[in-house]
């Protein structure tokens, strides 16, 4: 049997889930290769070799020698070109998707990840700094107003079909549970996440490499928030 070109490094985490709701969106096979945060596996020599910022995801495409990819918008952004999906061949569209691509990148995916680790991580092991909670829920906050504004009387982030932006968008939008961020008042941000989680491969994407309903307000929240500031001691 042919191996499948690529294969992918990853956990389940909001960056992690990108590069998977792409390739179960587009119906690409892949090898999967779930990274234990635990065993600190993305520290493992072989994998740094891959990816010398130690974190996940991250790819390596079998059809072209074995590159790699790291960075989970450089990802998505090379298997839409590979693939020739999620990314508009007109010019405008294009750049547009580039910029909502990194303005996840810089500004939802930091923003919403400190929320999160000053409220999920460092107030349950003792160090609880309100400052910090305040400043980066209030922006994670601003930031969905932005995403609401953009999606007022739109069905996409870019034209008028899903693209990068919008799979690299979504995971950490959905997580806004985890980061404590209200999306009150957000109609339009509401009815974009509504439309993603109707899509059945997207929820199939995230049941890997193991399904964490807590990200989303689902399951036993209090013990996976446990569980999960524990590995941080």
């Amino acid at each position: 049997m042919t191996q499948p070109d690529i294969v992918l490094y990853t956990a389940n985490t909001m960056n992690g889930w990108k590069p998977l709701i792409f390739l179960h969106e587009a119906q690409i096979n892949y090898e999967l290769v779930p990274i234990n945060f635990g065993e600190k596996e993305q520290k493992a020599p072989d994998y740094m070799r891959l990816n010398p910022n130690g974190r996940i995801p991250t790819i390596v495409d079998r059809g072209a020698d074995d590159f790699a990819v790291f960075e989970s918008g450089a990802i998505l952004w090379y298997l839409a070109e590979k693939y020739d999906r999620f990314l508009s061949h007109n010019p405008k569209e294009r750049s547009e998707t580039l910029q909502w691509l990194m303005f996840q990148m810089g500004g939802i995916g930091p923003m919403m990840g400190q929320a999160m680790f000053f409220q999920r991580i460092a107030k349950p092991n003792g160090d609880e700094v309100p400052y910090a909670i305040d400043r980066y829920v209030n922006e994670s906050r601003r930031l969905l107003e932005v995403l609401d504004t953009r999606l007022a009387g739109r069905e996409w982030l870019v034209g008028d079909e899903m693209s990068v932006a919008d799979i690299a968008t979504y995971p950490w939008a959905r997580s806004y549970f985890w980061a404590t961020v209200s999306v009150d008042g957000l109609p339009h941000l509401q009815a974009w996440l509504d439309r993603i989680d109707a899509m059945p491969r997207v929820q199939e994407a995230l049941q890997l490499p193991e399904p964490r309903p807590s990200a989303f307000g689902e399951g036993d929240t209090d013990a996976a928030a446990s569980e999960n500031a524990a590995k941080f001691r």
